[in-house]
């Protein structure tokens, strides 16, 4: 029966969390700062709930240099899945309120996507589900970029000339959307892509779903009017969703203003567990939210904030750890490049889910047996696409990352 020091785990998630952080949660799983009830007893409703909920936000906020003058910060739940439709509910709304005489004649603001993924896939069918094919416009789809002599796949995420005149103008444009990180397929944009494009026109919205890679570099919260990020990667466990929004849309959307009669029946109604100013207005408490799930993502952003280099922040710190993590395992995938083929364009490989095959049929199974013999788990890819997945997540230290690195060596070299 291996202990927790012996295993290194690269699940894609549920993910890694520090272990000193599951030893504090684990102690007010039983009794909660001696107040003799479990934390998962307490009322999501107490003053203990409602302090653990501002601190994770404040910690938040902190950490990627934001403040409550600009941003509100919410927990909901339904991971970044929910995200998708509530995006779409929200900001659709929002650009007839912005532009109630058009919207008046017939005209609806285009709900915009960048689709480099399978998770960016869904968010793009989903709206087009919910409000029609015609109002959602795609601008990328970067299956049609694959590599040569392949089939469509993704794996590639094409130069913003390829794709960048398929915008629609800021001010016909409800928002635009795109997933920083797709797990999956292993694909990252880089860092300052694709916000540095999107960002031209001031009166686009654009939207990222950072789920899988949030915190582990910084990023310009002022340029975006949505940010969400399911917590079960980097922050904590399942349960809760991490929603920035811009506090003008915010102020836009409870405003009070209402969409004229004869739109209601066009502008689809937002659900009210979907709906940011009730969710907003009730301190993220409209129903019971799992206040254990907050309690864990809140050990883990103060755990974070820990980390002390002179001239540099935490975050600035753990982008460094980040890079050079995935370096490691990169630089060692490309060393046996005969062995291991890494499956995303160089160019965007991701740093969080890093994608590769094993060259020999039947190799891959021997390896992922391998690997858990000697306690590196999780490493199986996802069952849409097959071979291996390493999962670099924040709590994933560099040891673990270094053992795995001399179990790719010792596996290229034996065979």
């Amino acid at each position: 029966m291996p202990d927790r020091a012996s295993v290194a785990y690269f699940g894609a998630g549920p993910s890694a969390l520090p272990t000193s952080v599951l030893e504090t949660a684990a102690a007010s799983l039983i009794n909660h700062n001696g107040s003799g009830l479990s934390l998962v007893e307490q009322s999501h409703r107490s003053a203990l709930s409602g302090q653990i909920l501002q601190n994770a936000k404040d910690s938040f906020l902190k950490i990627i240099n934001a403040t409550a003058d600009t941003h509100t910060v919410l927990f909901m739940a339904g991971g970044g899945t929910l995200q998708f439709s509530a995006v779409v509910y929200n900001l659709f709304t929002a650009w007839a309120l912005r532009n109630p005489e058009r919207a008046q004649n017939g005209e609806r603001g285009a709900c915009e996507y960048l689709i480099t993924g399978g998770w960016s896939s869904k968010a793009a069918d989903e709206a087009k589900r919910l409000i029609g094919e015609e109002n959602v416009n795609v601008v990328l789809d970067s299956r049609g970029y694959h590599h040569a002599g392949e089939a469509k796949k993704f794996g590639n995420i094409p130069d913003s000339g390829e794709w960048k005149n398929n915008l629609k103008a800021g001010k016909d444009s409800a928002f635009v959307y795109f997933c920083d990180n797709e797990t999956v397929d292993g694909v990252e944009f880089p860092k300052g892509s694709p916000v540095d494009v999107l960002g031209e026109d001031p009166d686009r919205i654009i939207v990222a779903d950072m789920s899988s890679n949030i915190l582990s570099r910084t990023f310009d919260a002022s340029k975006f009017g949505v940010v969400f990020a399911g917590a079960q990667k980097n922050v904590g466990s399942t349960g809760v969703t991490i929603v920035l929004l811009r506090n003008d849309i915010l102020s836009l959307l409870a405003s009070g203003g209402s969409l004229p009669p004869k739109l209601t029946p066009l502008i689809p109604v937002t659900p009210v567990m979907m709906h940011y100013p009730t969710i907003s207005k009730a301190g993220s408490l409209y129903n019971t939210l799992p206040i254990f799930d907050v309690y864990i993502a809140g050990l883990t952003l103060t755990k974070l904030l820990q980390r002390d280099e002179s001239g540099k922040t935490a975050l600035e710190q753990q982008e460094a750890e980040s890079d050079l993590k995935a370096k490691l395992i990169y630089d060692v995938l490309d060393k046996y490049e005969n062995i291991y083929r890494v499956v995303p364009a160089k160019n965007v490989r991701s740093r969080m889910n890093i994608c590769f095959r094993i060259s020999a049929p039947g190799d891959e199974a021997k390896f992922i047996k391998g690997g858990e013999e000697i306690g590196l788990l999780g490493l199986k890819g996802h069952r849409s696409v097959g071979g291996i997945r390493i999962s670099n997540y924040n709590a994933v230290g560099v040891d673990s990352v270094k053992k795995l690195v001399q179990y790719l060596e010792e596996y290229a070299k034996g065979i």
